[in-house]
């Protein structure tokens, strides 16, 4: 690997930092949304009686500097984070910034550069303010501005702290039910997903809008800036060589896994999008000017999330398997994880021979990882489960930049366990780092290092050779 390669690890801020109340920090989409009835129902606020696993999650705020002291001892040259919007505006509505929150990121990028960490930073990770969502979230076109604000006063106060950006977190996921969260908390369509494809659809166009706008912006501030997109990997084999069934893998492809990032990098729709929009009936509103934004507004480089794969295919019989995002079909030749998500490090390598061939950006990959029920015994995880996953996936990475593709980093999910998106629990881990909490806020929270901790931290000072 390249000496300036990025080894590093992920987190998002609603799901490590806690806080949620704290030294004017506002309400997120993601704090109102109870584990109990997670992403299920319409909501006016935090009630009674829920626990909200956001509120305290694994409570970064306060233990920020002993994780990123963890985080350094490891080895990590790269953290990807993110800021939490409403520490910044806390109801996205105000005039001035949060001077508390900026305050917040200041300690937490100077003690990253103290030990040499780059950070690489989301800009909106899931968790847009919700006095915004209650307006109408990025259904609304004002939202944009809003975001551009919220995205000055960062690019501004951190313009010599941080350099590499990510507008959108898996901005794609808009394209599947689940990511009716991410279009800002229209909590109105959450009872009924499956009728929201053209909400979501306008609510994808207003961020496709505000990310090109972020670029220009960004620029202005700083010419040094790199810009990124963010896209989760939703790869889909065809079950048999039926040719219905690779036609509607190829079509599933495009619109899941290249649609956003087409706009992100050409600056445009694509071709192939208008079938789509056709057979959905979907019809945007898209204003004059909106086409120059998108070309004027691209994106520096190329960064994604890689889990897992499924397979498609027109057979209504065939057996499924589960997933984050969605589920799919089962593929024979995969094994799983106890999750039920099917392991593929081939599948990464495919995936971004598609994307680099595609687009000649550089590419981090931003997540990766396996969720496991982790069991802490006499101060010690023990957990060959997630080596090997990883070691699998690395030897994938580095076959793949053997063979050209230019992957500038490699950046795993998660640097610390974290509560789960999808569940709003701490069941599924993922970290290198074990936080001792339970899914009901309960525990010590004390940190220990797993054996994956000491594992990666062999695989990073031997620059990916020593994976044993």
């Amino acid at each position: 690997m390249k000496n300036d390669f990025f080894w590093g690890a992920s987190t998002a801020a609603n799901q490590v930092e806690g806080g949620w109340n704290q030294d004017g920090k506002g309400v997120s989409v993601i704090d109102v949304l109870a584990q109990t009835e997670h992403f299920r129902q319409e909501t006016d606020g935090v009630k009674a009686g829920y626990y909200y696993s956001s509120h305290q999650a694994v409570d970064f705020y306060h233990h920020y500097e002993q994780d990123i002291a963890m985080m350094a001892e490891m080895g990590l040259n790269s953290y990807r984070m993110s800021i939490a919007w409403t520490r910044i505006f806390p109801n996205g509505v105000e005039d001035e910034p949060n001077k508390a929150g900026l305050a917040f990121y200041d300690k937490v990028f100077d003690l990253l550069a103290k030990y040499g960490i780059e950070p690489i930073v989301t800009i909106s990770h899931y968790e847009p303010p919700f006095e915004l969502a209650k307006r109408g979230g990025w259904s609304r076109r004002n939202m944009i501005d809003s975001y551009l604000k919220y995205c000055q006063t960062i690019f501004e106060h951190y313009k010599n702290k941080v350099k590499y950006w990510i507008t959108f977190n898996e901005i794609n996921c808009l394209l599947v039910p689940f990511g009716i969260m991410t279009a800002g908390g229209v909590f109105s369509s959450i009872k009924s997903p499956e009728n929201t494809l053209q909400l979501r659809l306008q609510c994808l166009h207003h961020q496709f809008v505000a990310s090109a706008k972020a670029v220009q912006l960004a620029k202005s501030i700083n010419p040094d800036f790199q810009v990124g997109c963010m896209i989760a990997s939703m790869l889909n084999y065809p079950l048999t060589p039926n040719p219905e069934d690779v036609r509607l893998a190829d079509k599933e492809n495009l619109i899941k896994n290249m649609f956003c990032s087409d706009v992100m990098i050409r600056g445009r729709y694509p071709y192939y999008i208008k079938e789509y929009f056709a057979e959905n009936h979907i019809q945007l509103d898209i204003l004059e000017g909106d086409e120059n934004i998108l070309k004027n507004g691209t994106v520096d480089f190329y960064s994604c999330s890689y889990y897992m794969s499924s397979c498609i295919g027109i057979n209504p019989n065939a057996e499924t398997v589960s997933g984050n995002l969605l589920s799919g079909l089962k593929n024979p030749y995969l094994t799983e994880s106890e999750f039920g998500w099917q392991i593929d490090p081939k599948g990464m390598e495919i995936f971004l021979h598609r994307v680099y061939d595609r687009y000649q950006l550089p590419i981090m990959i931003v997540e990766n990882g396996l969720g496991a029920k982790d069991e802490l015994v006499d101060g010690k995880i023990h957990d060959d489960y997630r080596i090997a996953y990883l070691r699998e996936h690395i030897k994938s990475l580095k076959k793949i930049i053997s063979q050209g593709v230019d992957v500038i980093g490699y950046l795993p999910w998660s640097a610390i366990d974290l509560m789960a998106l999808s569940t709003g629990t701490i069941d599924k881990r993922y970290g290198f780092i074990y936080v001792d909490v339970d899914s009901q806020g309960n525990g010590s929270f004390r940190r220990y290092r797993k054996d994956s901790f000491f594992w990666y931290k062999k695989v990073i000072a031997s620059k990916g050779e020593d994976l044993e």
